[in-house]
């Protein structure tokens, strides 16, 4: 026979382990802490004396009217619900509400009793001093259970420490997120902030102190997390904060935006650690919204390549504008499938057409080119890892250049008012297989462009991209979640990166901005060294170099160089009304000179490698081989 448990023990037991208290056992208290204010509140009238015969009454009808009015404002206020150990502003705010309540209807009460016996059942002088005295035996309670808890059964010393960066509204939410969600784990120690006329004062009963004072502050302190709190603070101060923290074993995390709280509230799940992106990323751009808007209200828009990085990214920078149709053309399904799933609930899919197709595939290109004949096209697909590409070159070949040339083709036949081609920055005095086709698809739609006059060709020309599919970034990440080495081709290797936001919101403004012909490059900011993002992610990784993880000098691959250019070597550059976009002036391309060169190149599909790329070399003169075994083809035509 199992033997039953008192409530009374099961209360104690509760308490002495320190669970989560059980609702009714927090009733029972509150409800003692009533009928010891009412008898307190009744002493307090009568100068702490004992009842005498004339206010005996007094004593029997407070309780009696006091508790079961408290005890019904409890219930509809749930106060009983709340997790005393948690206890925050917003429950002190719900315990005084259902107080304030509790001694409204007992003033109303008292009322109508004077109304029929022209006497108060209850003293006000009693039920007065009940409220003020109830109320802050519950919050005093409540508060001193918590702090009990936090520094007796979990003290400082068993807990990580966080400060944080920002002393605003922002700040103060993050540090009560941080106490309700996870007391018992982390422990707020100080604000940091630049507003001069914030530094010195207390802030949520913690010091605010200047943000010169960081280095020296985590010197002395043994700090485990920054949480940066402000809402708009821009990258370069993130990459600083960051260098400050990382030397002292500090990691770095960020508060999301607050459109991106869950209901409105943040989460401490959603502060997030600071990634790569955010320290290489730059200020976000401003967009013309009115030159966009002109652009492409109303337009069927048709973006080839879009499932990829690139050509996805379009497709959402797209969505806001009142567009007449989008036309997505991509030949990779399962990437496919996802877009469509994530457009079905951003719009439902309104006026986009998905096809699943070869761009090089001319029967179903023309067919789908007469159906829709777009006003814009955008043309994202291509192939773009060098490596591959220097091993495929007829594939290259045929999807870079014969597929552009296709597409460019059917652009003028259709009557497309707009063809704005994705280019790279590999394209400047290439070393590679992969540069030169794309270097070879520029020079062809360039001339097309200046042959009629029905479509205005527009290329745009940019560096890697951050995140992007196959990009250095998420293979560090895979490799530091498998724990092992991080591949670096050479230590002296750069390259120029921005965010896949901010690359296609330059391509679709330097799409509107173009009238024909041009060929647009964004400004990269400055070239960064790959072996410094691998050192810099595993810091932020919370990882040491040569402890935990290595890096793993592999050599350069095939076709690969040291350093990327944006321009080549006699090109300089036009301004134009957006500062991070300009123009690069280059040597016009001529009709009737690159088509039979292209025409011969891409005929050329079954013959041996070389032979194709002896061609290309012809048609890119500035086409030197780098680490490859097209360099024999230069050795040749050197000694030739």
């Amino acid at each position: 026979m199992k033997s039953r448990t008192s409530p009374v023990k099961r209360l104690y037991l509760a308490v002495r382990n320190l669970g989560i208290t059980p609702a009714w056992a927090v009733m029972l208290i509150d409800m003692l802490v009533v009928f010891f204010s009412v008898a307190l509140a009744l002493f307090i009238r009568e100068n702490f004396k004992f009842p005498t015969s004339i206010n005996y009454f007094d004593w029997l009808y407070a309780p009696l009217m006091i508790i079961p009015v408290r005890f019904l404002a409890f219930l509809v206020f749930q106060t009983h619900h709340l997790v005393v150990r948690y206890t925050n502003t917003r429950d002190v705010v719900k315990i005084y509400a259902a107080c304030v309540t509790g001694s409204i209807l007992i003033f109303l009460i008292n009322v109508v009793f004077f109304l029929v016996n022209h006497r108060y059942p209850i003293p006000n002088s009693v039920w007065i001093i009940e409220f003020f005295i109830t109320s802050t035996l519950l919050v005093l309670y409540r508060f001193a259970f918590k702090m009990y808890y936090m520094e007796t059964v979990h003290p400082a010393k068993s807990r990580k420490n966080i400060i944080i960066f920002g002393a605003g509204e922002s700040g103060v939410i993050t540090k009560r997120t941080i106490d309700r969600d996870n007391a018992s784990k982390y422990k707020v120690l100080a604000f940091f902030d630049e507003d001069g006329s914030k530094i010195g004062m207390q802030l949520e009963s913690l010091p605010v102190i200047a943000y010169s004072k960081l280095a020296s502050y985590l010197k002395k302190n043994d700090i485990s997390f920054l949480i940066i709190a402000v809402q708009k603070i821009s990258n370069a101060k993130v990459n600083e904060i960051t260098n400050i923290s990382l030397p002292f074993n500090v990691k770095v995390l960020k508060v999301p935006p607050v459109n991106r709280w869950l209901n409105g509230n943040l989460s401490f799940k959603q502060i997030r650690k600071v990634r790569i992106e955010d320290l290489l990323s730059r200020e976000p751009i401003e967009l013309d919204m009115s030159l966009l808007t002109l652009e492409l209200q109303g337009k069927t828009i048709m973006i080839t390549g879009a499932a990829g990085s690139i050509g996805s990214q379009i497709v959402r920078q797209l969505l806001p504008f009142d567009y007449g149709k989008l036309v997505l053309i991509d030949e990779a399904e399962t990437p496919c499938f996802y877009l469509s799933n994530e457009m079905m609930q951003t719009n439902g899919m309104r006026d986009i057409k998905m096809h699943i197709m070869d761009i090089c595939d001319a029967h179903q290109m023309e067919r789908v080119m007469m159906k829709y004949r777009p006003d814009i096209i955008y043309h994202a697909a291509a192939y773009k890892h060098v490596p591959m590409m220097e091993q495929n070159v007829r594939s290259a070949v045929k999807v870079n250049v014969g597929g552009t040339k296709l597409l460019a083709d059917l652009a003028v036949k259709a009557g497309v008012k707009k063809f704005v081609m994705v280019s790279t920055d590999k394209a400047v005095n290439p070393t590679n297989v992969m540069g030169a086709s794309k270097r070879i698809a520029e020079m062809y739609v360039q001339s097309l462009s200046s042959h009629q006059d029905r479509t205005k060709f527009v290329t745009t020309r940019f560096g890697n991209v951050l995140d992007s599919n196959g990009s250095v970034i998420p293979i560090f990440r895979k490799q530091i979640e498998d724990g092992v080495p991080l591949t670096v081709t050479h230590p002296d290797i750069t390259r120029y990166f921005m965010t896949i936001k901010e690359a296609c919101q330059l391509v679709i403004t330097a799409g509107a901005m173009g009238q024909g012909g041009e060929i647009f490059i964004f400004d990269m900011g400055e070239s960064v060294k790959v072996d410094d993002i691998a050192k810099k992610m595993i810091e932020l990784s919370g990882l040491k170099l040569n402890r935990d993880i290595t890096i793993k000098y592999t050599g350069l691959r095939p076709g690969e160089k040291l350093y990327e250019e944006l321009l080549a070597n006699e090109e300089n550059t036009i301004k134009t009304p957006h500062s991070k976009i300009m123009i690069a002036k280059v040597n016009p391309q001529r009709y009737d000179v690159i088509l039979p060169e292209v025409e011969k190149l891409i005929s050329l599909e079954d013959e041996n490698k070389f032979v194709i790329v002896e061609q290309m070399k012809h048609i890119v003169p500035e086409y030197v081989s780098n680490n490859s075994a097209f360099e024999a083809l230069d050795k040749e035509q050197k000694n030739g």
